[in-house]
């Protein structure tokens, strides 16, 4: 077995404010008078889970914290073997609630790029939406994409309960000004959601996915019009969408044609990185290092990367694979 910390890695579905250090956390929780617990919450259920994630917020004041920990994510992922990232950060909500709204996202954008540099990483911003928002703030996260090329799509995320029919014309109007679309679907809600995101909600992948098994035609529709899968299993099973490792439907929906890519999702809150989430599926579903490298590439093909960056990434995937 070849070793995976080496293998080249794009890194599509990951939340910028589930990726800081703890340590950074607390430094900067202190700096900014926000009492802290003295160690991260766990959780099982969404929420705990947005409990935890207010915790981040209440921290990320100054540019200068979101300069730092999109600093540190470029290091951290580099160190992972990551050579292509597309982070999620949710832009206009920080926007909002600090009362400047282009501040934070000028701020991490200044921050990835400062780590670019620094670890030889190439990253990219997803800005995503919560459903649980209003349409107004959906608008304006679209506004704050349109500045910036290091945006390269827009999306919802958060509870698949609420509807995402509100926002069609949000993301018609991204499309039209040639943003990429990625919504969250089909994991805490069942087909339906994927429906709606494929349809009105014009996405090109899928955050999740994974009950797009409970129906077969809607499996055999993705799979014919090559529709990727961001699939992130130890957080599927941290906050009850799967029960466990072992039976997580990660192999079910490679053996189904589907084309799977493997995240992390919220790394820094479950203790997982991207080496870490191939070393379980290696572990718990027998792949060999070929079918290892059938994932990287599947997340290489599937990202928004540019050509040159893709062939890079695919010739380093077969040094790596041969060596």
């Amino acid at each position: 077995m070849r070793d995976l910390l080496r293998l080249p890695k794009a890194h599509l579905h990951v939340h910028l404010e589930s990726t800081v250090r703890w340590g950074t956390l607390q430094e900067i929780g202190a700096a900014n008078g926000v009492e802290m617990p003295d160690r991260a919450g766990t959780f099982g259920d969404f929420a705990s889970f947005f409990a935890q994630n207010d915790l981040v917020r209440a921290c990320l004041r100054r540019p200068a914290d979101f300069r730092r920990i999109a600093y540190e994510f470029c290091a951290d992922e580099s160190g992972q073997g990551v050579q292509y990232a597309e982070v999620s950060f949710t832009a206009a909500g920080h926007g909002e609630r600090l009362g400047d709204l282009g501040m934070p996202l000028q701020a991490v954008l200044e921050g990835l790029e400062a780590g670019q540099d620094a670890f030889g990483i190439e990253c990219r911003v997803i800005l995503d939406h919560s459903r649980r928002r209003s349409v107004e703030r959906a608008w304006r996260t679209l506004d704050l994409a349109r500045r910036h090329d290091r945006v390269v799509a827009v999306g919802l995320a958060g509870d698949e309960a609420h509807p995402g029919d509100p926002f069609t014309e949000v993301f018609a109007a991204a499309r039209d000004a040639g943003l990429h679309v990625v919504h969250h679907a089909g994991e805490g809600e069942g087909p339906a959601s994927i429906r709606q995101a494929l349809g009105p909600g014009r996405t090109e992948r899928l955050g999740h996915g994974i009950r797009i098994l409970d129906d077969p035609d809607l499996m055999a529709e993705v799979r014919e019009r090559g529709i990727p899968l961001e699939v992130c299993p130890s957080s599927n099973v941290a906050l009850g969408f799967a029960p466990s490792l072992d039976s997580h439907p990660f192999p079910r929906l490679r053996d189904a044609g589907l084309i799977v890519t493997l995240n992390t999702d919220i790394p820094a809150l479950i203790d997982t990185s991207l080496t870490t989430e191939y070393t379980r599926v290696r572990d718990a579903f027998g792949y060999d290092d070929p079918m290892l490298a059938a994932l990287a590439r599947a997340a290489v093909d599937a990202s928004f990367a540019s050509t040159t960056t893709k062939c890079r990434l695919h010739q380093a995937i077969a040094t790596w694979l041969t060596t």
